[in-house]
């Protein structure tokens, strides 16, 4: 399997607190005292049509264990699926073995994570013809926006042990049909999710040193993703101006009002979600057609720059894995990386707005009288 034990002595696994947890597959880390149960909490709902869900987990710092709170995702690629990754004991102390993304999801120690998570599989989803269907009963998705759904009972494994292996751990061994998915093609861990440790690390209300094991609800799970939060700013009314802002990205095209920029709070360009372009509608069939055809060119090349700057952020989170870089320098390329996202959507958002300011009607200029030579009246 991919996903080797990687025990070291306690001696060697004070040295590998230093290390970032991207780094938690290549490494590995390997401690005597077993992670906390995992905690009840509430799933947020799901912010667009895309995402999936990756179960939150305890890392391992130099404080101790901290909670990684779930989240929505985006896959790397269409059709690839989250494998979490889990703690397990080695025979003389717990190491960590990384998740991944893929196209069969592998095994993760068979922790019960909830959520279609249940130890073995995943039953809160699947791909169907290039596009991902929600089983409603293990997500919480709002079936108003998001049609590509469906509803299959699943049975809820309510343990709460968050490793595998030793005293007390779930004991489940991969079967072969999981060992020849961890040798299949992966994906690390994108961006979105390496970021989404780092703050998890330094936030203290998450240390299992503080919480006792039970992260404050309003943690436990990850609802302010870039994703949601432009949602929901795009969904609200604007409390300045009485107007309704942009339409969310998951509503259809011919309900999108024409907008002129988008939010650009996010921290990496794979959690910008996709430019999709409105529908003009200035009466004429022909000109519209024009019109529809001048946004899509847009929307595709926005797109393009979003997966050209997504795949250069992980090529430098992937480096500065390789070369155990220092916090200061994860800090300053992470700031780097939502700098240039805010302006990459800050370019696109002028765009778009030259683009509908070009198709908005003119109104027609009234035509004035001709005038007439006045004629003298009779007396």
């Amino acid at each position: 399997m991919r996903n080797l034990f990687h025990v070291r002595s306690l001696l060697l696994s004070v040295l590998f607190l230093a290390v970032s947890g991207s780094a938690f597959g290549q490494i590995g880390f390997s401690i005597t005292l077993a992670p906390p149960v995992l905690p009840v909490y509430e799933q947020p709902i799901c912010p667009n049509d895309g995402y999936i869900w990756t179960p939150g987990y305890w890392g391992y710092g130099d404080d101790g264990y901290f909670w990684v709170p779930g989240d929505w995702v985006q896959p790397p690629e269409v059709g690839y699926l989250w494998t979490p990754g889990y703690w397990g004991w080695g025979g003389n102390a717990y190491a960590f073995h990384e998740g991944y993304w893929g196209q069969t999801v592998g095994f993760y120690g068979g922790i019960s994570y909830g959520f279609g998570y249940n130890g073995n599989g995943y039953e809160g989803g699947r791909w169907n013809g290039g596009r991902f269907e929600y089983n409603t009963s293990v997500n919480r998705v709002n079936t108003t926006i998001i049609h590509n759904t469906y509803n299959t009972r699943v049975v809820e494994n309510n343990t709460r042990v968050s490793f595998n292996g030793g005293s007390g751990g779930i004991e489940a061994r991969a079967t072969a049909q999981q060992e020849a998915a961890g040798r299949e093609r992966h994906v690390a861990p994108v961006a979105a999710q390496t970021s989404h440790i780092a703050e998890a690390r330094s936030n203290p209300e998450l240390r299992a040193s503080a919480n006792h094991g039970n992260p404050p609800a309003s943690a436990a799970a990850r609802s302010g993703n870039g994703a949601a939060a432009a949602n929901e700013r795009a969904a609200a009314p604007s409390r300045e101006s009485g107007k309704e802002t942009a339409a969310p990205a998951n509503v259809k095209s011919e309900d999108r009002p024409p907008v002129a920029a988008r939010a650009a709070s996010s921290a990496h360009a794979s959690d910008i979600t996709p430019h999709q372009a409105a529908t003009p509608n200035t009466g004429n069939v022909k000109t519209d057609q024009k019109y529809q055809k001048q946004q899509d060119t847009l929307a595709a090349k926005q797109n393009q720059d979003h997966q050209k700057l997504a795949q250069q952020q992980n090529n430098e989170h992937q480096q500065l894995s390789k070369s155990n870089a220092s916090e200061a320098q994860k800090q300053q390329v992470e700031q780097k990386h939502q700098q240039q996202t805010q302006q990459l959507e800050q370019r696109h958002a002028v765009q778009t707005q030259k683009v509908q300011t070009r198709q908005q009607p003119t109104a027609a200029q009234p035509k004035s009288a001709p005038s007439r030579p006045q004629t003298e009246k009779p007396h």
